[in-house]
């Protein structure tokens, strides 16, 4: 099996020692991301919304690097530090998916790297 790490500058970079995402096979292991602006390094200030948007967005924006879109997921975890906030996951989610949705699991966690409140981590199958 072959195994390649993917990056992009259309996502943060990694504030620690992993890759943005490594393809292995014909499946796309997507490391968390959590709301950081990749254009200024910074975390997206702003309701709950936009924080969860940009994670969607620097996950998309790998998926994309190594040549897929969100339609090829298989499966979501999301942290939260705070579930009041899962609906609005909910909402935004179907926005960069459709029908049949991937697995999705939703773990409550009490912090996330840099103060964040959301963090997403996916993984699609390139087959």
């Amino acid at each position: 099996m072959t195994r390649k790490t993917i990056h992009t500058d259309l996502a943060p970079k990694a504030i620690g020692t992993y890759s943005q995402a490594v393809r292995a096979g014909d499946t796309l292991y997507i490391s968390g991301q959590i709301p950081i602006d990749p254009a200024t390094g910074a975390m997206v200030e702003g309701d709950i919304a936009a924080e969860i948007r940009r994670c969607f967005e620097n996950v998309k924006a790998i998926a994309q690097a190594a040549g897929a879109g969100l339609d090829r997921a298989v499966k979501f975890t999301v942290f939260l530090t705070d579930f009041a906030h899962f609906a609005k996951v909910n909402e935004i989610m179907a926005t960069y998916v459709d029908e049949p949705y991937p697995a999705r699991a939703a773990i409550g966690v009490a912090q996330l790297p840099k103060g964040a409140r959301v963090e997403i981590e996916c993984v699609l199958h390139l087959g």
